[in-house]
């Protein structure tokens, strides 16, 4: 069984993860009933013997669960949010060597949270890094995750993912990158998330980009649901997954949205942790949905999107959830598919479905979904036995599709508009190391990536014979 390592960074990032971890645990315990450290539960937890204070704590073979260890790094250069965590219900889930936390913050910088915390903890990390990954028996993947739009998140998220790749080449280096909405309160966001943009193209191996604004419109249309009633008493008290409540009865501003994040990484890696008739390795992600290494950024959609108000509903019919997958509203962006052109789709499954049930809405879903011209089989299936808490099935579609160029030109158009004033460009350039020529890569690098998804989409329509097959992004 391979391991997996999360790495979380800046404020967003520990807010996700800290969801992430709850209710993987909640998962977990919902189908490992008598308490067993198994190969499941050792995808993401070591088993630990916490009688021994000196150093780290022993790990325990497969048997009964002393204490579980999160397989985390969590980093922030404020202690906010990690303080937060450890002195909530999960404190005992870290590991406080793996923990790395500053008191200033990066002021919404970038450069600040890549040129200058990056090499101010760069020795720290790599040690973080290396103690996770020693306690792996067979460590097939980081999962990063991070906000773009901030100065952690996007900077020191970005410094840490190419010491991921220079220390450890051969682990696969899944990105979750959680993208500004146009009315983000921080002025400088176009800035930070073009300036990572160019980082993920050139490191990442799958980066999964997810709107801000997609989140609160997806948790806005569900709460409106549960106001109007239309929903009845299948409605649980509570709206977030969790169904519970702070002490005081208030829900965190923000908890509804990570947890449709939280969810995705769920599905994504339920192949991993459980068995499954049809099962898939992380590691087939990036192998078939990536026919060109720099075009690697996957459009998620989840299904149904109860699931991620912890709503108790009628099972709905199975078609029915392959072709919301499909539908622009189940989106985790602001794109629309089906208007655009697939270089490939994965479909993981959870629940009581049948392969023949997966091959029937394939074949149905088919003629209303345009692939390129080279890959019109280019379809990735899993099915995991496991279904969500309290559900019957779920699915998580990934979609490798040119629709993502549009959040990208907006974001080059906000980038253009700011970098035109040299608005707040100083800030930046007085940080030791940062050069104006950062700024002018950052958006040739982002310009390309555009320029080779319109490449593409030119090619829709064209018969097989008539379609080059383009030599992008090698």
């Amino acid at each position: 069984m391979t391991q997996s390592i999360v790495v979380q960074v800046g404020q967003c990032g520990n807010q996700v993860g800290c969801r992430f971890w709850d209710l993987a645990l909640r998962e977990h315990a919902s189908v490992n009933k008598k308490g067993i450290y198994d190969e499941a539960l050792g995808s993401f937890f070591r088993n630990v013997d916490t009688r021994y204070s000196d150093g780290d704590c022993m790990d325990l073979p497969k048997g009964k669960i002393r204490s579980l260890k999160a397989r985390a790094v969590l980093i922030d250069m404020e202690e906010g949010v990690v303080n937060e965590l450890l002195q909530g219900p999960l404190r005992d889930v870290f590991d406080s060597k793996q923990l790395i936390t500053d008191v200033s913050g990066s002021g919404n910088n970038w450069a600040v949270g890549y040129k200058s915390y990056g090499f101010q903890y760069r020795e720290q990390i790599l040690e973080n890094l290396r103690r996770a990954a020693e306690h792996c028996d067979c460590l097939q993947c980081f999962f990063l995750i991070h906000s773009m739009g901030g100065g952690t998140g996007s900077g020191l998220g970005t410094y840490v993912l190419n010491l991921m790749e220079d220390e450890f080449p051969d682990v696969y280096r899944f990105v979750t990158s959680v993208y500004p909405s146009a009315e983000d309160d921080v002025i400088t966001s176009p800035y930070n998330s073009i300036l990572a943009m160019r980082e993920l193209t050139e490191h990442a191996d799958c980066v999964l980009p997810i709107e801000n604004q997609s989140l609160v419109d997806i948790v806005n249309k569900i709460n409106q649901m549960t106001n109007s009633g239309k929903l009845g008493a299948a409605i649980k008290p509570y709206t977030l997954i969790s169904g519970q409540k702070e002490a005081k009865g208030q829900e965190k501003p923000f908890d509804a949205m990570n947890n449709i994040v939280a969810n995705l990484l769920l599905n994504l890696t339920s192949s991993a942790r459980f068995e499954g008739s049809l099962n898939m390795d992380l590691n087939e992600i990036s192998m078939n949905l990536v026919p060109f290494p720099q075009l690697h950024y996957l459009v998620p959609s989840l299904t149904p999107l109860y699931t991620l108000a912890d709503v108790n509903i009628p099972t709905r019919r199975l078609d029915q959830m392959f072709s919301d997958a499909f539908s622009k509203d189940h989106q985790l962006m602001h794109a629309d598919p089906k208007r655009n052109l697939y270089l490939a789709c994965a479909l993981m499954v959870r629940g009581n479905v049948q392969i023949s049930d997966l091959r029937r809405n394939i074949e149905r879903l088919k003629p209303t979904l345009q692939f390129v011209s080279w890959n019109q089989e280019g379809w990735k299936t899993s099915l995991c036995s496991v279904p969500p808490v309290g559900h019957t099935h779920s699915l998580l579609a990934l979609a490798n599709n040119t629709c993502v160029k549009s959040t990208f030109q907006d974001l080059k158009d906000r980038f253009v508009k700011l970098y035109k004033k040299k608005a707040h460009l100083h800030h930046y350039l007085h940080v030791d190391g940062m050069e104006q020529s950062c700024f002018t890569e950052a958006i040739t690098s982002l310009s390309s990536l555009i320029e080779e998804y319109n490449r593409l989409d030119a090619t829709k329509g064209l018969p097989v014979s008539d379609a080059t097959r383009l030599s992008i992004a090698m």
